[in-house]
């Protein structure tokens, strides 16, 4: 049973990540099993650069195989902004609201045909013996006007996703698990992961 740290402390996204790969023999612990680790610094310029930081940064403070994954959203209108900054899009601590206001505004007067956005993720896997293994997974729409549903959290009440006919907010866990960016990514990490085992 191989044991693998994933890069956050969130568990609704560990239980995410070991849904995904079920199938294989790994064990999944989460950043809080190992105390006051410091947080990675991630200044990287792309989703693909955070995650590879943060795999290589939590890696070394634990000793083991990292999985770590960086994500956001990007407008095309914006030049693919909000980008790396999704999470502090209004400024550091600001809320999913104060994020979802704010593109808004950027947005404004903008016409329907022009606001193409996606969710992208990349992820990275670093395992004990240096081997980097990197994927990702878009999930694309369109930036609607105002908020549609109440699930999800970020910017899924804003972004529509046309061949579905609802917001990223108005799927159901399952509906999202297999459009979602993130889901999209782990498919093929678990694929590559399935490889390497054999």
């Amino acid at each position: 049973m191989k044991e693998i740290v994933v890069a956050t402390r969130n568990a609704g996204k560990v239980a995410e990540i070991a849904a995904a790969l079920a199938d294989l023999p790994v064990n999944l612990r989460s950043l809080r099993d190992f105390g006051a680790i410091p947080d990675a610094v991630e200044d990287g310029d792309t989703f693909a650069a955070n995650a590879v930081l943060k795999a290589k940064h939590y890696a070394r403070y634990t000793g083991m195989a990292c999985l770590a994954d960086d994500s956001g959203l990007e407008v095309d209108a914006l030049g693919g902004a909000p980008g790396v900054f999704s999470a502090r899009y209004a400024g550091e601590g600001a809320g999913d609201a104060a994020n979802n206001a704010k593109l808004l505004c950027e947005l404004a007067g903008v016409p329907i045909q022009r606001r193409s956005a996606r969710f992208r993720c990349v992820l990275a896997f670093l395992d004990e013996d240096g081997t980097l293994l990197v994927t990702e997974g878009a999930c694309e729409g369109i930036i609607l006007e105002q908020p549609r549903g109440t699930g999800g959290f970020g910017y899924d009440p804003l972004l529509y996703l046309p061949e579905l006919g609802k917001t990223v907010a108005e799927l159901t866990i399952t509906e999202k698990n297999a459009v979602s960016h993130r889901g999209k990514a782990l498919r093929q990490m678990a694929a590559m992961l399935a490889e390497r085992q054999r």
